[in-house]
């Protein structure tokens, strides 16, 4: 992981607060006074499944896959949350996938899976659903090289969608297209309202991004990706597990929740990053200054050590190496200062360094 390009967070929240009438969102927030005959996202059978084990979040594995972890971030008065699932690839039917027109002989063998994810979003109250607020049907088709596929191997995938602010259940149904495979799974979770924020700070989740990637456009519509997030126009691979090679830099991504801007508009919002092995500093960084509210940062992982020796005739004498951060367990911590409201709040975030696996 070497990123040394800085996402450009004033376009990026220019796309964000673009994001209002995105699918789900806008018509949650004003219902139409007359409404369209309901259509089928979910088919019977699987709502039935989904709805007999809601309140015991028992899972059916048929098809198997869990849902390992979750994350938000901002969509002006929405959020998007991400649901990042964990499936072996023998459990996804990959099969010989056909050759493509006009493709040459000598073309890389595909494999191809093709199953159904379907998601159903409950409001809560007191732990028990109020009512679905909406059902989504993702169609899914995954190829893989033939060369070198490891039926073995369990992989992760993600899947987003905007809310409004509340507290929900997501129920979700992964099947075979034919419906005779079923897996389900259930995850609880909390957006928050960006306009609660009023006399503290917050952050959503702190991620570490492996690779980046710009586009041109949004996602209009959820889809199951491989390894990564769709988020605006960025493509996010995060690291799922923290976990980064000695020699690499932590690329640090969140949004503040709280900031002020002054009467122009503009915000003047102060990070001061550190790195901590327990209660030891490893690393300080010179405070940064970000002019919205999105901070992505790569922070490289380099050690400054001082050491002090003493000649024969009495003079200190003192020197500085700079040597790669160790392997070993840390903890991420940030301070952020909104210079505009005075408002302050500090988040850690546990990383672990470890050596390259070798090739």
């Amino acid at each position: 992981m070497k990123i040394h390009r800085v996402i450009a967070p004033l376009i990026l929240a220019g796309f964000v607060l673009s994001l209002v009438a995105v699918p789900g969102v806008a018509q949650q927030a004003k219902p139409e006074a007359k409404q369209a005959p309901a259509k089928i996202y979910i088919p019977k059978e699987i709502k039935d499944v989904l709805v007999q084990n809601l309140e015991s979040r028992q899972t059916r594995q048929d098809f198997p896959f869990t849902i390992f972890k979750q994350l938000y971030l901002p969509a002006r008065d929405a959020s998007y949350i991400y649901f990042f699932y964990k499936m072996k690839n023998a459990d996804l039917g990959f099969v010989p996938a056909p050759a493509q027109p006009g493709a040459p002989a000598d073309a890389p063998a595909k494999l191809r899976a093709v199953f159904d994810v379907f998601l159903q979003f409950h409001q809560m109250e007191g732990g028990k659903s109020v009512k679905v607020v909406k059902e989504v049907y993702v169609p899914v088709t995954l190829e893989k090289d033939a060369a070198g596929f490891d039926p073995n191997a369990e992989e992760w995938y993600t899947v987003g969608y905007p809310l409004m602010p509340g507290s929900y259940l997501l129920a979700t149904s992964v099947t075979t297209h034919d419906l005779k495979k079923i897996g389900t799974a259930y995850s609880d979770f909390v957006l928050p309202d960006s306009k609660a924020f009023t006399k503290e700070l917050d952050t959503t989740p702190i991620i570490f991004l492996t690779d980046y990637k710009e586009l041109q456009t949004a996602e209009t519509v959820a889809e199951f990706h491989p390894g990564y997030l769709r988020y605006a126009i960025l493509q996010i691979s995060p690291s799922i597990d923290s976990t980064i090679n000695v020699a690499d830099t932590l690329d640090t991504f969140f949004y503040i929740y709280g900031a002020k801007p002054d009467a122009s508009g503009a915000f003047n919002i102060e990070c001061q990053f550190e790195v901590k092995k327990g209660e030891e500093p490893m690393i300080k960084f010179a405070p940064q200054v970000y002019p919205n509210p999105f901070v992505s940062q790569p922070l490289p992982m380099k050690q400054t050590l001082i050491t002090k020796a003493t000649d024969e005739k009495g003079n200190v004498k003192e020197s500085q190496k700079v040597q790669d951060l160790a392997a070993g367990t840390y903890t991420f911590t940030v301070k952020i200062t909104d210079k505009i409201s005075g408002l302050t709040c500090n988040k850690a975030v546990d990383f672990t360094v470890v050596e390259p696996k070798a090739k």
